[in-house]
């Protein structure tokens, strides 16, 4: 059964999601707007069962005896354990419906789109960090770690969110979204790396250095803004990028405020450089 959602809003839009008998949405905490009184709401620290499988609801009676109850207390510790080391909200909130259609309306926490993805099973998405809003229970929400000097180098690529299963699932980002796909323009992109909301599985992600230990290098490096690194992506599959990355928008706010610590060149000699 297909999620009923629709997207809402301008500058700050949210999603009203309409759910049927039967069906469960969850999302991360902090990201619930409203719900009608129909639908009842329920925290737990467990997430979905790997592999996009229906969520045992919070507060439910376990199987397989003391053994299952062992295994799925060990899981759901490891869940919060990977969400608390990737900075990420340690609790679900979930939402069912009782005696008929009920709604419940989410939304992202900075200024923005939302973007409703489909899955059907054979492609996983990977979403920046703290892109994810809300997904039906057959949507499985995990951490995937981007290793080594990617993720030192990546800022925003260290710690991807990856969705699996079949179902819907709601994602945010900053400013508003473009759409493209790396094989129609020779194969191969380079962004910002906080420009990254999301894309499918078999897009390959990296980070390259800006240039070059030459002249030129060092001047991209320290007077262009961007640091030493962009994020690359290669393959075949949807990208989604956004027009706002929080750091620009964090650097707007402290100058308004008189507190504009980038300096007149921006790049290295940002105190926020990460």
């Amino acid at each position: 059964m297909t999620l009923q959602q629709e997207i809402v809003g301008n500058a700050m839009q949210m999603a009203v999601v309409s759910l049927q008998p039967g069906q469960t949405v969850y999302c991360e905490a902090g990201k619930f707007l409203f719900k009608t009184t129909n639908v009842t709401m329920e925290t737990s620290l467990g997430g979905p069962s790997s592999g996009g499988g229906q969520q045992s609801q919070p507060g439910g009676s376990g199987s397989g005896g003391m053994g299952g109850l062992l295994r799925q207390a060990m899981g759901t510790a490891m869940q919060a354990g990977q969400r608390a080391l990737a900075g990420e909200s340690l609790a679900f909130q979930y939402f069912t419906t009782q005696g008929g259609e009920g709604t419940v309306g989410f939304a992202g926490v900075l200024p923005g789109e939302m973007r409703a993805l489909e899955l059907d099973g054979t492609r996983a998405w990977f979403a920046e960090k703290d892109a994810f809003v809300a997904a039906e229970s057959t949507v499985d929400f995990g951490i995937a770690f981007q290793g080594g000097r990617t993720g030192r180098s990546g800022g925003e690529g260290f710690v991807l969110e990856k969705f699996t299963g079949r179902g819907t699932v709601i994602i945010a980002g900053a400013g508003n979204f473009i759409d493209l796909n790396p094989a129609d323009f020779g194969g191969r992109v380079e962004v910002d790396t906080g420009c990254v909301v999301a894309f499918e599985e078999g897009i390959r992600y990296g980070v390259q250095r800006v240039g070059g230990l030459n002249r030129q290098g060092v001047m991209n490096a320290v007077f262009g803004g961007e640091g030493l690194s962009l994020a690359t992506l290669e393959g075949d599959g949807r990208v989604i990028l956004q027009s706002l990355t929080i750091e620009s928008l964090a650097n707007a706010l402290r100058k308004a405020q008189g507190g504009d610590k980038q300096g007149p060149t921006g790049g290295l000699f940002s105190t926020n450089a990460q």
